[in-house]
């Protein structure tokens, strides 16, 4: 493992703009801010604040277009999955280093910490990072390395999940795959991510298929309002057998993929915020609709640095639009936790706090 350096300059845990938001929720809504949470849909690289991202470009000797924190965030004007991925990608050339992987990571679990986020688990984009001459051990150590000392600190427990780009062939999915094999005591599961406009679930199948077989457990995203979107779902349950869905709010228009969902306990990790950025509106009825169904919801942040909302915003945006009772609430961070694959004794144990918590 390589010798941890000196922390970035100047890097704060949060901007401004957080901590107010942070303060607004705690004091307007006790309940929300102090209620244990569970978080299953957050990709790592997207908890990239601006401060964190230039102060990371000035230690790799990298001159970025920004003047300051302001202009990065102002680049954030996104009306499309594709318009986001362009600055998605981009805020990535940034992390070089194990160290840069690591602040990446310690930075989220001490925002986490402080929204009482108890679990999560993780998404991180090797491809992205191997493709450009990043190598999968310095990404996947540096994370690793945070989120264990995360939890040494304060209790939060973090695991990552492996995420392919369905932009890229199904070869070099299978050759990621391969080089996370080492890494299974590391990774939990394997999902999919990125444009997904004409790349369906079935282009994948069988690099799914030797996920399984090698232990993993298997998510994919299924992204709100694209191409196709209900015929993917339909694969990513018929074809790949994934154990659960990332968004597929969209499931809620075939009646067929509802009792789908319900007759095999697969929830949805579904991102009030981001999908108000990337389509019309959040969702908000659509994922009503469906935990009044009984299909196990949940409400996570996605990509909370460049949609402007961790976990709690997320939350407090969908108890806003839908008058969402306390235990409406505790009822998403029990699917959370239901759905999670975490061992059964730490489920156990944050579904007795949720519990405690709602009595």
């Amino acid at each position: 493992m390589q010798e941890q350096r000196d922390p970035v300059p100047e890097q704060r845990e949060s901007t401004p703009g957080e901590e107010e938001r942070a303060s607004t929720t705690a004091e307007s809504d006790p309940f929300l801010a102090g209620l244990p949470k569970c978080e299953l849909h957050l990709h790592i690289e997207g908890t990239l604040e601006p401060g964190l991202k230039l102060a990371l470009a000035a230690r790799n000797g990298m001159v970025l277009p920004y003047a300051d924190e302001a202009a990065v965030r102002a680049a954030y004007a996104f009306d499309s999955l594709p318009s986001f991925l362009v600055q998605y990608y981009e805020g990535m050339s940034v992390l070089r280093t194990e160290q840069d992987f690591y602040d990446l990571a310690a930075a989220y679990a001490a925002r986490a910490h402080a929204q009482n986020v108890r679990y999560a688990e993780i998404f991180f984009d090797p491809q992205a990072h191997t493709a450009r001459g990043v190598a999968f051990d310095t990404v996947v150590r540096g994370l690793t390395r945070a989120l264990d000392d995360a939890r040494r600190a304060t209790g939060f427990r973090g695991h990552l999940i492996l995420c392919f780009l369905r932009d890229f062939q199904a070869e070099f999915a299978m050759a990621t795959l391969v080089q996370a094999l080492p890494y299974k005591d590391w990774i939990l599961g394997v999902g999919l991510d990125s444009d997904e406009k004409g790349n369906p679930p079935l282009k994948f199948a069988q690099v799914f298929a030797r996920a399984r077989a090698e232990g993993f457990r298997l998510t994919m995203h299924c992204d709100i309002d694209q191409e196709n979107t209900t015929e993917h779902i339909r694969q990513a349950l018929d074809v790949i057998g994934v154990d659960r869905i990332d968004h597929g709010t969209n499931a809620v228009e075939d009646p067929e993929l509802v009792e789908k969902l319900l007759d095999r306990g697969i929830g949805l990790t579904t991102c009030p915020i981001s999908n108000g950025v990337v389509t019309e509106g959040m969702k908000a009825a659509e994922i009503k609709q469906l935990l009044d169904l009984g299909v196990k919801v949940t409400v996570n942040s996605d990509d909370p640095a460049y949609f402007d909302g961790y976990v709690t915003e997320n939350l407090a945006a969908l108890r806003d639009a839908l008058s969402l009772t306390d235990a409406e609430l505790v009822r998403l961070e029990r699917n959370a936790v239901e759905i999670s694959w975490a061992p059964p004794a730490v489920k156990d144990a944050l579904l007795a706090e949720l519990d405690a918590y709602g009595a």
